[in-house]
């Protein structure tokens, strides 16, 4: 049996989201769900993920502000879908660098969105950027550049020399 799959033409997300409960199956990752993180949609190469304002995710209870934790976490999920919806076969991913530039505090009791596209897949590395917006793309809270890596779980565990008796490598 093989660990990876081809669903060409169609990319994983793209077939994702069009399996009966593919979506759902999305929305149900145990870190996403806790924040309230919502799949909104994927396309080619593009996921858009929401996050409902939620009391218990503010960073500054004084004036309401989500906390930039919680909007780092939303784009780099959003990130990260976009790259599962680009691939044409199934593959481990890991966030290898996520940059994020925060533009302004998002609106206080606003849902926040995060919209990423894949825009270049190599052999080992996929380059992801994206927008942190409250319902307006051209209003951005934050945008960001990623780069994930692709078959992130081939290689095994990191292995030790043993130590010799006197202690030396």
């Amino acid at each position: 049996m093989s660990d990876s799959f081809a669903p060409s033409p169609q990319t994983f997300g793209a077939l994702a989201a069009s399996m009966p409960g593919g979506a759902e199956h999305m929305n149900r990752v145990p870190y996403g769900a806790a924040l309230g993180m919502k799949l909104v949609e994927v396309t080619s190469a593009r996921a858009t993920l929401s996050l409902p304002w939620r009391e218990d995710l503010v960073g500054d209870p004084a004036s309401g502000v989500l906390h930039g934790g919680v909007i780092t976490a939303l784009m780099d999920s959003a990130c990260g879908i976009a790259v599962f919806a680009a691939l044409t076969e199934m593959t481990a991913i890991a966030t290898l660098d996520l940059r994020i530039d925060y533009l302004k505090p998002a609106r206080p009791h606003a849902t926040v969105y995060a919209a990423c596209h894949c825009y270049k897949v190599t052999s080992t590395i996929a380059f992801i950027r994206g927008i942190a917006h409250q319902g307006d793309l051209d209003d951005p809270i934050a945008h960001c550049a990623a780069t994930f890596m692709l078959g992130a779980n081939r290689a095994g565990p990191a292995r030790r020399p043993r130590a010799t008796e006197g202690g030396a490598a």
